[in-house]
């Protein structure tokens, strides 16, 4: 089956990491976890810290070509302090320029914007970053899931099973 990386840091949204990670790996996919450094990471659960998972990985010195799909997490914090770093972003766009799915849900399609690869999408996600996806040149609409060129969004939590769906899609 496909292997998949989890990119996230402290302050992931708790459900849009362990969704896809647990449905991912039900459906007989290897999933892997990166972070700044590898080691435990906190999830942030509504209104306070929630659970840790452990990264596998550390983002430095993992490649697009190890994986067949990048599954971005949302959540507030997570993607704000992934979108600062360098090495984050430029595995992000390793994933878009090789073609492989990138998918992201809630907050951060931030990552797409930082990423370079908004402008000229069809994109979706949470209600108050969809003024940053418009002015970074993507065409926003407010739909569960939105598959555009390889790259898969979706709104909030309540949208992660059509969000795993389009994952599993492309994934074939």
């Amino acid at each position: 089956m496909a292997r998949v990386l989890i990119m996230a840091s402290d302050g992931f949204e708790q459900s849009e990491l362990f969704v896809p990670l647990e449905k991912l790996k039900a459906a007989g996919h290897q999933v892997d976890v990166a972070a700044p450094e590898a080691g435990e990471i906190t999830g942030w659960d509504k209104d306070d810290w929630g659970k840790s998972v452990t990264a596998d990985k550390a983002i430095a010195g993992l490649s697009a070509g190890d994986y067949d799909a990048l599954v971005l997490p949302g959540g507030v914090i997570n993607p704000d302090t992934l979108r600062q770093d360098d090495k984050a972003v430029a595995l992000i766009r390793d994933f878009a320029d090789a073609g492989k799915p990138v998918a992201a849900v809630c907050h951060a399609p931030w990552l797409l914007i930082e990423a370079g690869l908004a402008q000229g999408r069809r994109l979706t996600g949470y209600g108050s970053i969809r003024t940053d996806l418009k002015n970074a040149g993507a065409e926003v609409v407010d739909e569960k899931v939105v598959v555009d060129r390889g790259v898969i969004t979706s709104r909030n939590p309540g949208d992660l099973d059509a969000f795993v769906g389009a994952i599993e899609d492309a994934l074939g």
